[in-house]
């Protein structure tokens, strides 16, 4: 369980402390600005990483010989970059939510081009190799399972009820600040694993959607995705 459970947490950590520091500069408490809220992505997704290759053993469940099935990791790409397409176009608040809108990573407040350029890679390289597998070992690995048996272990991998269906979807959309992109987004990946049985493939679809997202980001400078 702590195998699935601690990178993720990990980068959630890093979140929480990302939104502190920004509501005590908010209150004039700090003095922390937007930019320098940019450098804790690096600590974020390098805090994750470091997790993820002290647990990697415990993985048996990621099979990558699994992505050598054509026809799944065919399924797996058009998955991928179908909830990309969703994704900006599904960038509705939540109504009941206020406060400023969101500036999200914006790389332009960095100064200095070598400085924009490394951080654009990390968040680039964090968004595609580290956080979809993060997540969907935290997502589709444990809590999908759990909410099926608190002995997840026992249960196999893309193992179909409703509840823990409906469930994992609505928790991963309040994870994103895009609330009703982040339930399509745990629907469809949901579906995914049910129809391939495999971690694997929506680690894979997982990293198609953000490495499109990426692209989109950085060609039309909509930060607040990011």
């Amino acid at each position: 369980m702590v195998a699935r459970i601690a990178p993720f947490l990990g980068f959630m950590l890093f979140i929480g402390l990302d939104e502190l520091l920004g509501f005590l500069a908010g209150r004039g408490m700090l003095s922390f600005t937007p930019a320098d809220r940019m450098l804790l992505y690096p600590l974020r997704a390098g805090a994750a990483a470091l997790l993820l290759f002290w647990f990697y053993k415990h993985y048996d469940e990621l099979r990558w010989r699994d992505l050598s099935h054509f026809r799944n990791t065919l399924l797996s790409l058009g998955t991928g970059l179908l909830v990309f397409v969703l994704w900006i176009n599904m960038d509705w608040p939540l109504p009941f939510v206020g406060g400023a809108p969101r500036v999200g990573f914006d790389p332009e407040l960095i100064a200095g081009s070598g400085a924009r350029t490394a951080l654009v890679a990390v968040r680039l390289a964090g968004a595609v190799l580290v956080v979809p597998l993060m997540e969907e070992l935290f997502w589709r690995s444990f809590l999908l399972r759990y909410l099926v048996d608190n002995n997840f272990l026992k249960v196999e991998i893309g193992y179909f009820t409703i509840g823990s269906c409906l469930i994992s979807a609505l928790l991963f959309g309040l994870e994103h600040h895009l609330f009703f992109a982040g339930v399509m987004a745990g629907l469809f990946y949901n579906l995914l694993i049910y129809k391939t049985k495999s971690l694997a493939q929506c680690v894979f679809a997982h990293a198609v959607t953000n490495l499109a997202l990426g692209i989109y980001v950085l060609t039309t400078a909509s930060w607040h995705f990011w």
